[in-house]
């Protein structure tokens, strides 16, 4: 149904379609003139069109001008605050209506480049553009306790040998030791017959001893700026003069005196308490090596308590088989420890002391 109602209505709307078209085409000569007469308002609408758009781009190129204007000059009153005298004066444009031409640009160079420059000038905190300032330095020296570290590990080795190859006469040293008693003959005869394995403990303990009086001098105020390892020999030297000085005034006093047995128990005394005082020593040396300021303060107070110990208790232990061998008041074993034992310590102190001090 639809299709047929399209058939017929397709030859109607051609024919209606030829009728108006021929109408219109068909202008009577009054209407051809009439139009003829209204063309050159037609050309006049046609160029106020064209004006039109002349001037909306007239207007949009000074509004362009205009605002490159406000930004130069907005970007001048920005520099001015920083730095009035490293304003960029802009190059005069070809169709500015400016008369004067400005001053010439400090800067050379573009806008950009200017720009960086001034940044760099006034930035706070590098000094960029400025005079470089000296700065004098000393090469840095690192603190290595490596050496101690190889000296400490030979120490260590060196008594373990001894350890190792003279067993027996370790084990009766330390028995003699503890039990505070020289009642024991036969154990003190083997000890007495071993004299190589005696001569290294006593190397020990003057190796053990010098390092921790050097320890004490070298961290104290008296030796600023002193060699470390002329300090170790010079305190491994007095510590061994002294004790082979004391050996042979002991020796000489009992030959003189006819009190050899008893100047021999008293020195057999004297080096066993050395002996262990060497072996005792030498974990306060590795800690005291190895440690803070604090730490080595605390370290260093408690040997020092420890070493006064071991002196009280070799006076207690060298007393009664001295008193034994000759008849010894305690007044004059007093005496003798003044004279013998706390004087030259006091006056080694002084003559050490005074020459620290001058150096």
């Amino acid at each position: 149904m639809l299709l047929k109602l399209v058939f017929l209505l397709f030859p109607c709307l051609l024919f209606f379609g030829n009728l108006f078209a021929q109408t219109d085409t068909a202008v009577p000569p009054a209407q051809q003139v009439r139009d003829t007469s209204l063309a050159p308002i037609h050309h006049q609408a046609v160029r106020s069109d064209s004006a039109i758009r002349a001037d909306s781009i007239a207007r949009a190129i000074r509004r362009h001008r205009r605002d490159s204007l406000r930004r130069d000059s907005l970007r001048r009153d920005t520099m001015t605050r920083h730095d009035p005298a490293a304003i960029p004066v802009a190059a005069p444009r070809p169709d500015s209506t400016l008369t004067s031409t400005p001053p010439p640009a400090k800067d050379k160079g573009p806008e950009a480049i200017v720009y960086w420059k001034h940044a760099l000038a006034v930035n706070p905190y590098f000094n960029f553009t400025g005079k470089p300032v000296q700065q004098p330095f000393q090469p840095y020296k690192p603190h290595s306790k490596d050496s101690l570290f190889y000296l400490l590990v030979g120490i260590l080795f060196y008594f373990a040998l001894i350890r190792i190859f003279f067993e027996k006469y370790f084990s009766n040293l330390m028995t003699l030791f503890f039990r505070a008693s020289l009642r024991q003959q036969q154990i003190r005869e083997q000890v007495l017959q071993a004299p190589l394995p005696s001569l290294l403990l006593n190397i020990l303990f003057i190796i053990a001893g010098g390092l921790y009086a050097c320890f004490l001098l070298y961290y104290s105020r008296f030796t600023p700026g002193i060699n470390f390892w002329i300090l170790y020999l010079d305190c491994i030297a007095g510590l061994a003069v002294i004790y082979l000085g004391k050996f042979l005034i002991l020796k000489f006093c009992g030959w003189v005196f006819n009190i050899s047995r008893a100047s021999d128990t008293y020195i057999f005394v004297v080096f066993l308490v050395n002996k262990m005082l060497g072996i005792f020593l030498l974990p306060f040396l590795i800690l005291i090596t190895f440690s803070g300021p604090q730490a080595r303060e605390i370290f260093i107070t408690i040997s020092v308590v420890m070493i006064f110990i071991m002196l009280i208790y070799r006076v207690i232990a060298a007393y009664r088989p001295v008193r034994n061998e000759i008849k010894l008041t305690p007044f004059y074993f007093f005496l003798y420890l003044c004279a013998f034992e706390i004087a030259p310590l006091l006056l080694i102190y002084k003559v050490l002391l005074s020459y620290l001090e001058k150096v």
